[in-house]
């Protein structure tokens, strides 16, 4: 049976980061995600995990400098050292808070390169993060995101993401690598969102939600969850599956699908 995620990047965010620990664990959640937990030292966000009895399942990797643009610097040859880098403090973050996956942002190419280079450059740094996060024992995740939303992002579809990561296994090193599958990414860039569940599920490492349009609770959009929630629990996913959406309003009061959600899973209808 899938199990889900607060999305502490976007759940709870009228409040600071570390109290979102505390609002996630009031609201129901055992488990939670987030983007980025680089803002506060490993130590004082692995307490407020402990202190809210909480799992933290996911994180990304450092993703280059959001403010300003950047969406990850994965593909970008000219910050591969850069990247690198991140890789050591993902995992340096990832054994002191015990997450046992990371999500790695493939970002946009840089001026000018061709893509090619972009591949090939993408290609290298999952193949070298996938050998470093081995070592540690953790998995690595790579998340298609659309071009509607971040446009110039290059991981755009899911098998583009399959066929990255079978051309980065060629040595054998990445057999802990896998797809993060986002339903709303893949439902505004590609559709096909059972089928294509079905086809790549052990391929898909992790799970994330929200509706379409809007990116809002899972119910308030075009995206039938209750068939795929059950679909998901029907072909055997066991995985996490991340809220990750913009509430329409306070989270709290939006919270009814996640209930609605597990009934359905545990009733089949």
């Amino acid at each position: 049976m899938p199990r889900f995620a607060a999305n502490l990047s976007m759940l709870f965010t009228e409040v600071p980061m570390l109290d979102r620990f505390e609002r996630a664990a009031r609201a129901g959640f055992s488990s939670v995600e987030i983007q980025f937990p680089y803002e506060a030292p490993a130590a004082t966000v692995r307490d407020r995990l402990v202190s809210n009895r909480l799992k933290m399942v996911l994180h990304n990797l450092p993703g280059g400098d959001w403010a300003a643009g950047d969406r990850g610097i994965a593909c970008n040859p000219a910050r591969q050292d850069e990247f690198r880098a991140g890789v050591a403090k993902g995992i340096e973050y990832a054994t002191t808070l015990g997450v046992p996956q990371l999500n790695c942002l493939a970002g946009k190419p840089g001026e000018g390169v061709p893509d090619d280079v972009t591949r090939a450059t993408f290609v290298g740094n999952v193949r070298y993060a996938a050998a470093e996060l081995k070592k540690a024992g953790l998995k690595l995740l790579l998340e298609p995101i659309n071009n509607y939303d971040v446009p110039g992002f290059w991981l755009n579809h899911t098998a583009k993401a399959i066929s990255v990561l079978d051309e980065a296994a060629t040595d054998g090193k990445t057999d802990n690598a896998f797809v993060q599958y986002d339903v709303y990414h893949a439902q505004r860039y590609e559709g096909e969102l059972a089928a294509t569940l079905s086809k790549y599920l052990s391929r898909i490492g992790h799970i994330q939600v929200a509706d379409n349009p809007g990116r809002n609770e899972p119910g308030t959009g075009e995206i039938n969850y209750g068939f795929l929630f059950q679909h998901l629990d029907r072909i055997g996913y066991t995985g996490w599956i991340g809220a990750e959406y913009k509430p329409a309003g306070q989270t709290e009061a939006g919270l009814g699908w996640l209930e609605q959600a597990r009934r359905q899973i545990r009733s089949g209808t």
